[in-house]
């Protein structure tokens, strides 16, 4: 089997955020092959990820058997050395690697999950990402709520953050798990009065409180702290976790599969935290591309709530009773309607 083309796209739904998650978001990938196979992925980069894939990526790739995908993925981050190793050209070799893994699993006739190892038969632990207080359907649906808190600010920050939480947790009640996202807009200080004030809350962890690039600032924070410290959202590579890992700066370690550098990059983060003892909750963990590593990978399985602008992705299965299970489709089994996409910007 040999490729015959990588084309990205950046669909774009009407209810997609107008900010840079849309402008700079998700891009769709397709590998096709000459076997009548087309693997598909999602990265990132907006059209500037559009067109690392279709100007470096895609002439690396042609003609290539596209079975050795970690062999591939060697040789598309040195191809994109000189301008890579972060940022938007690894958002977009993570939605090829991403595709080529889609492809390894349609090759084989099995679910990514079973080619990792795992069961697709599993109920894996969901919960779900909020910027307002939970409905009651939501409370119905959701067994765990993380709450978006950058937006507490104003003249005493830390107070409107521990009243947001003392809300949340009299609105969840004990039966459900709250977690906190400060969004990287925290300064030390603020983050440590935070963590003092909201000891008693029974928060599960404090999601970036810090900068991304703040190695420092997590270093005193993780001495400091009870709470359980999350992050890795906006990092990259598996070189990159590599600190965080060693100096164990946090305790929850989240990496986005369509940002990170694709599945060959989560399965390597997975191995080396799992051997430091560390915990991995990949960030958006119950899209299809991510949902197959936490199903097989994951002693601790829990799976964050997808973007729900993303409706162009079929095959997707849905939360219930806060559980989720993936099906026994090939590949990630996303099913891709490429003739009615929404909006798609930049075909290639």
């Amino acid at each position: 089997m040999r490729i015959t083309d990588v084309r990205a796209i950046q669909p774009v739904a009407p209810n997609s955020p107008n900010d840079w998650r849309t402008s700079l978001g998700q891009i769709l990938v397709a590998v096709d092959t000459d076997a009548g196979l087309t693997g598909y992925g999602v990265g990132g980069g907006g059209l500037a990820g559009v067109h690392v894939v279709a100007t470096v990526l895609r002439d690396l790739l042609l003609e290539r058997d596209p079975d050795p995908v970690e062999q591939l993925w060697d040789q598309m981050y040195a191809h994109t050395l000189a301008f890579g190793q972060k940022g938007i050209a690894i958002m977009a070799i993570s939605g090829v690697d991403l595709a080529l893994w889609d492809l390894r699993g349609k090759a084989c006739d099995t679910p990514v999950a079973g080619l990792l190892g795992g069961r697709t038969d599993l109920e894996i632990p969901t919960y779900t990402t909020l910027w307002d207080d939970p409905t009651d359907a939501q409370l119905d649906q959701h067994r765990a709520f993380k709450m978006h808190l950058e937006r507490c600010t104003g003249e005493d920050p830390v107070a409107a953050v521990v009243t947001a939480v003392r809300r949340a947790r009299e609105r969840l009640g004990a039966e459900h798990q709250l977690m906190i996202d400060a969004w990287m807009r925290w300064d030390l200080e603020t983050a440590l009065a935070v963590e003092q004030a909201i000891r008693g809350s029974a928060v599960e962890w404090i999601e970036e409180p810090l900068p991304a690039d703040d190695l420092q600032g997590y270093r005193q924070l993780q001495n400091q702290a009870s709470i359980p410290i999350a992050g890795g959202e906006h990092e990259f590579t598996a070189a990159g976790f590599r600190p965080l890992i060693d100096e164990r700066l946090h305790d929850i370690l989240q990496p986005d599969v369509c940002w990170c550098g694709g599945l060959t990059q989560l399965v390597q983060i997975y191995e080396s935290a799992l051997a430091a003892g560390l915990r991995v909750c990949p960030h958006r963990g119950a899209e299809l591309w991510g949902l197959h590593a936490v199903a097989a990978l994951d002693p601790q399985p829990l799976a964050e709530s997808g973007r729900p602008w993303m409706t162009w992705v079929g095959g997707q299965p849905p939360i219930q009773d806060g559980v989720i299970r993936l099906t026994d489709r090939p590949g990630f089994g996303a099913v891709i309607d490429e003739d009615n996409l929404p909006a798609v910007s930049g075909s290639c």
